[in-house]
């Protein structure tokens, strides 16, 4: 295919929007032919948590389809927007990513306005010229480690603006940004032994020892991130001898000839104080997560401190103006906005199919009683790999790992006992299922977020990752069938 006829092809992909208008679309026409049903749930003794009670599916007869337009507390097809963007809290769902979305996307832009990190990247350029070769493993294993320790994946939205810059100056593209920063985040929040928003809700939920099968799952977690490393240093390299050759090339390129760049000028002690701000507050950020159980709330707030005190540090210096600042600020949020909205809008699918709880009536809950009749029919092995394609499906309605495993655990944990699979290989698929999906779903808030800050459309990257998503779903399975051939427990 010539340059001018991907141009073309290009141009003719439609929009992120668009694409997500017909899913809801879609979604809404189902519950006139799907009907809606609900389980019963009780709170455990132990935990106190609310679980779900097996054999309580019921359908619901008197359940209102959705309308084209509704009006008070209602759900309609044209309120999906709307109710999807307001929906949840500070601490999940999203409205909570939204904000973390823009208010990050502001800080950054005022990092960026100060030309500390350009600075930073050429001069750093000119004294590591020769460690190109491990500079895109020890990102990736770093970024997993990240997914797989406290379960990293709207941070990853922060790291994709600061790196962008530094892929392209070196000769990658932004393709190679999301995969040594997201794609790695999610194969380690997918093959993790101890992550506190997957695993361990899972195994909670299931009465599986927290923190059980260590072993195996490093293990897997090494092997899986192996792969992605492989994957991106091939592409990369590929990328660097011919940048032609990158699916993003065009924006990438035009983003590098119309991106505001500053005036040049010799790295100083004012890119210094900034980058060591910048680096005291990622510092700040894994500290609070991994020790205080910070979120959504709280890392959008540290950012923002960086950003003031860089601000500070900019204006003291001279660096730039007081109102040059806030014209920063809010460039960078704008810049990030439709990735916003896109987030929003995505949860109206889930809104449209009744919401995600267990015990009121929706037609996520039939769907999820019809797959756990069918899982109950097949043979051990092949009860846990449609478990595994199960979950997977099933995350593009719920993203949320943590979301997932309470809508999900309390049925495929007892479902395994039938079955005659071991209730950790029913983790074991959830989490695979639930992680992995997230690297091409575009009701993922961390994936899409990522995508709009380094400008590549979803169908670029579905196109893109496809054959990876390929390798590493068949490399989870394999752990799958082993998983059931050991007995694992």
């Amino acid at each position: 295919m010539t340059q001018s006829s991907q141009d073309t092809a290009a141009k003719r992909m439609p929009d992120a929007f668009i694409i997500l208008f017909f899913v809801v679309l879609v979604a809404a026409i189902s519950t006139y032919f799907i009907p809606a049903g609900k389980f019963e749930t009780t709170i455990d003794a132990d935990t106190g948590k609310k679980v779900l009670v097996a054999d309580s599916y019921q359908v619901v007869d008197d359940y209102q389809s959705v309308k084209v337009f509704a009006d008070g507390d209602g759900v309609g097809f044209m309120n999906f927007a709307f109710e999807g963007m307001v929906s949840g809290d500070k601490w999940s769902s999203a409205i909570g990513v939204m904000i973390f979305i823009i208010l990050t996307g502001g800080a950054f832009g005022i990092v960026m306005k100060t030309a500390a990190v350009d600075n930073g990247i050429l001069a750093l350029i000119k004294k590591t010229q020769h460690l190109n070769v491990l500079f895109i493993p020890i990102l990736f294993v770093i970024f997993s480690l990240g997914g797989a320790i406290f379960g990293m994946g709207e941070e990853a939205i922060a790291f994709c603006i600061v790196l962008l810059p530094l892929m392209l100056a070196i000769g990658y593209d932004s393709i190679t940004t999301v995969l040594v920063t997201y794609v790695a985040t999610q194969i380690g929040f997918a093959a993790s032994w101890m992550n506190p928003f997957s695993v361990a809700i899972a195994q909670g939920i299931a009465d599986v020892p927290l923190m059980s099968g260590m072993q195996f799952r490093m293990v897997m977690w090494f092997v899986l991130t192996t792969i992605g490393v492989i994957f991106t240093m091939r592409y990369a390299a590929k990328i660097r001898k011919q940048p032609e050759l990158s699916p993003n090339y065009l924006v990438d390129k035009q983003h590098k000839n119309t991106a505001d760049k500053p005036q040049t000028q010799q790295y100083s002690w004012v890119d210094t104080a900034i980058l060591l701000t910048f680096f005291a507050a990622i510092l700040w950020v894994i500290y609070g997560v991994v020790s205080k159980g910070y979120y959504i709330p709280e890392i959008a707030s540290q950012f923002f401190t960086m950003a003031v005190v860089i601000g500070f540090i900019a204006v003291l210096a001279k660096r730039l103006h007081v109102n040059e600042v806030a014209d920063a600020f809010q460039q960078g949020a704008k810049d990030l906005l439709p990735a916003a909205m896109i987030v929003g809008m995505a949860k109206g699918i889930v809104i449209m199919l009744g919401g995600d709880q267990a015990d009121q009536p929706s037609v996520l809950n039939t769907i999820l009683h019809a797959t756990g009749n069918t899982l109950s029919e097949l043979p051990a092995m092949l009860s846990a790999l449609f478990m595994f394609v199960f979950q997977s499906i099933f995350n593009f309605f719920i993203a949320s790992g943590s979301g997932q495993a309470a809508l999900t655990m309390p049925l495929m944990a007892p479902l395994s006992d039938i079955v005659g699979v071991n209730r950790q290989i029913s983790v074991l698929a959830f989490q695979l299922g639930d992680g992995l999906t997230n690297l091409i779903i575009p009701t993922s808030a961390s994936l899409i977020g990522c995508l709009g800050v380094a400008r590549i459309e979803w169908l670029v990257w579905a196109k893109f990752i496809i054959k990876f998503m390929a390798v590493i779903m068949s490399s989870a399975m394999l752990f799958i069938i082993l998983a059931v051939l050991i007995n694992f427990s």
